[in-house]
């Protein structure tokens, strides 16, 4: 899982902010790097504390907000041989060496969490840092980012609440239908229900707990630092992170959870050659797995960047206690095929199932889906956006509601609520 403000996975480094890495003589280069897809490696540093030196050099890492002259640093990594797969992750003789520094080597008992006077220089070397912040970018054609993130302050909110309801009324297709497909009656041609999800900004504080728990409920395959490099982490949904401002003094951060937003008009479906992504009666874009031959059409064709497709064989099939670990309710996928957050439709399933047996409708809040369960601050709302007395329905209605990249009339089913802050004006940051 990568850490929620530097995205990094697999390594610790050393926290610093913009003035000190130019102090430092550190480039930035390796965050332009990552955002053009190419591997990044960063400048690193030797730290020395008491005499006492951090045996490994150190890789920096530039961090909006964080305080000049101050370097943070993570325990807990670059550990002494700890078994076969910690042993076969630290190799030094390998192209991607992994798994840290040892923090602890600069640590006294006397000043356990934090220390002064230490002695920090530039090296010569460079490392490899598999982070995953300029991944899956949703820039327009331009480079530029769109409409992603709507925060604003209340006064702000205000006066642009009138043009942003006609902007979100255009978008919903209340005046005009720009598709080519008719619409579906969920109501009255499927079974009455129409599943959707709402997120709420303004509570999200970006724990990451969702990408767990998505993992552990689906059978999400762990690649390894090699492949994070190469952008093919397989998580179904990502917690994206944002600054505002300049990066010296930034607002921020703000998260952004994004899986999967079963479009109406989902922009993945007609590019499949074999029919394995579809539209169900309920409102999801599925994955048939035994249909899908890897075109990766469709994760071409996803505006959103929420599409996994397996390069290799991850899943080990052949242990007999990793089958006991995965979820059986869920298909293991296998090498060459796409997959993406179903909504946990078999959670949906169980909970129909049930209803039927003693004949009525799944209640509102029977289903939670597994990033839901987690939320600490309940920001993820899942429901029937066919009741109207649904929590997820409510949500939906609020003046907040808006839909991402909704100019390109994909109308998803996943929507958001913008944050909104209320800052005190005579109080000066």
């Amino acid at each position: 899982m990568p850490k929620p403000l530097t995205k990094i996975t697999w390594d610790n480094v050393a926290l610093v902010s913009p003035n000190t890495a130019k102090k430092l003589g550190l480039s930035p280069q390796a965050y332009e790097e990552g955002q053009h897809g190419r591997e990044a490696y960063v400048d690193t540093i030797k730290l020395t504390l008491r005499d006492r030196t951090i045996i490994k050099s150190v890789p920096a890492w530039i961090m909006p907000g964080q305080p000049d002259d101050v370097i943070t640093i993570h325990l807990g990594y670059g550990r002494k041989p700890a078994g076969r797969v910690w042993d076969t992750i630290t190799d030094p003789d390998s192209r991607l060496p992994q798994g840290g520094f040892n923090a602890y080597d600069v640590r006294f008992s006397d000043q356990q969490w934090s220390a002064t006077g230490a002695s920090v220089s530039k090296t010569t070397e460079r490392f490899l840092i598999a982070s995953t912040q300029a991944h899956f970018l949703m820039t327009d054609e331009t480079g530029q980012n769109r409409d992603i993130l709507r925060v604003s302050a209340i006064e702000e909110y205000e006066r642009e609440k009138d043009r942003l309801a006609e902007k979100r009324k255009d978008q919903n297709n209340e005046n005009h239908d720009f598709s080519l497909y008719p619409d579906f009656d969920y109501k009255n041609q499927g079974n009455g229900y129409a599943w959707g999800m709402s997120i709420d900004l303004n509570s999200c504080v970006g724990c990451n707990a969702c990408m767990i728990a998505c993992q552990s409920e689906n059978n999400i395959p762990i690649v390894g630092k090699e492949q994070v490099a190469r952008s093919r982490e397989m998580h179904w949904i990502r917690v994206d992170a944002y600054f505002k401002g300049d990066e010296i003094k930034p607002e921020g951060p703000f998260f952004q959870p994004v899986p999967c937003m079963h479009c109406e008009n989902a922009p993945c479906e007609p590019v499949c050659p074999v029919h394995a992504t579809v539209h169900s009666s309920e409102g999801l874009n599925d994955m048939v797995y035994n249909r899908c031959v890897g075109t990766k059409y469709c994760s071409n064709n996803c505006p959103y960047k929420v599409r996994r497709f397996n390069f290799f064989l991850y899943q080990d099939w052949e242990t007999p206690t990793y089958q006991l670990m995965r979820n059986p309710d869920v298909s293991v996928r296998s090498r060459g095929v796409m997959e993406k957050c179903t909504y946990c439709v078999q959670r949906i399933q169980a909970a129909k199932i049930q209803s039927e047996i003693e004949g009525r409708t799944v209640r509102d809040g029977e289903i939670v889906t597994a990033c839901q369960s987690v939320c600490p601050t309940e920001a993820i709302v899942f429901g029937n956006i066919n009741d109207t007395d649904s929590k997820v329905s409510k949500l939906k209605a609020l003046e907040r509601d808006y839909s991402l990249l909704g100019e390109l009339n994909t109308r998803p089913r996943t929507t958001y609520l913008s944050a909104l802050r209320n800052p005190n004006p005579e109080i000066k940051a």
